[in-house]
């Protein structure tokens, strides 16, 4: 199964912070038992780079990715750690011209007309929309997908138990992401138990929808 398979299969991409690398496989193995088999590590914190290498070296059903990475520094930094694909919150021709040069899956942010066809010359085909919530949801989607049907999104930013079905059911859609399913708050706390159950629920809620 390639990475972006593995992606779709999973449904949910969970935005991962972590404070602590210590959690890192801890907190992988959590979302494996709630049967997601992909986790963005972002590169917000220091302990970013250290995380990744312990999921890649210790959880190999993980596929596990960097995000928030903003300029080719943190991404050779990220794959050189184990990173099987690389998420920006907006989009750099560096950065993705790279990841393109070496065969890493990479979701650049796209909102604009201008950014997807930038995205599209240089083949890529599954974009990150972000932040959803302001840049029109659903339906700011919806509208860009009439011109552009080959285009798939993963939308972040907004993303809850509560709408994933309705984004689930939309054919734009090739996964969402979030940090709803793993918070800061609970990986700090060690509650694995129940970012395990809600992975299990959010796929459960996703899939039921498609």
């Amino acid at each position: 199964m390639t990475v972006m398979e593995s992606i779709a299969a999973s449904g949910i991409v969970p935005v991962v912070v972590l404070e602590d690398a210590k959690d890192a496989v801890a907190t992988a193995n959590a979302l494996l038992a709630g049967g997601i088999g992909v986790m963005e590590i972002t590169f917000r914190t220091a302990a970013a780079e250290e995380s990744i290498r312990a999921v890649a070296a210790n959880c190999p059903d993980m596929v596990v990715g960097a995000g928030t990475v903003i300029n080719l520094e943190q991404c050779k930094r990220a794959v050189d750690a184990g990173a099987k694909f690389i998420v920006s919150p907006g989009f750099s021709a560096e950065v993705v011209g790279w990841c393109v040069e070496k065969g890493i899956s990479v979701t650049p942010g796209c909102v604009t007309p201008t950014e997807i066809m930038t995205a599209m010359s240089y083949g890529l085909t599954v974009l990150k929309y972000f932040p959803a919530n302001i840049y029109g949801g659903l339906n700011g989607m919806k509208n860009l997908s009439a011109p552009f049907g080959g285009i798939k999104f993963i939308p972040t930013g907004g993303v809850n138990t509560e709408n994933i079905a309705d984004y689930a059911a939309s054919p734009f859609i090739y996964a969402v992401g979030g940090s709803w399913v793993c918070s800061k708050a609970d990986i700090s706390a060690g509650n694995f138990e129940k970012i395990t159950a809600l992975c299990l629920e959010a796929r459960r809620n996703y899939f039921a929808a498609r």
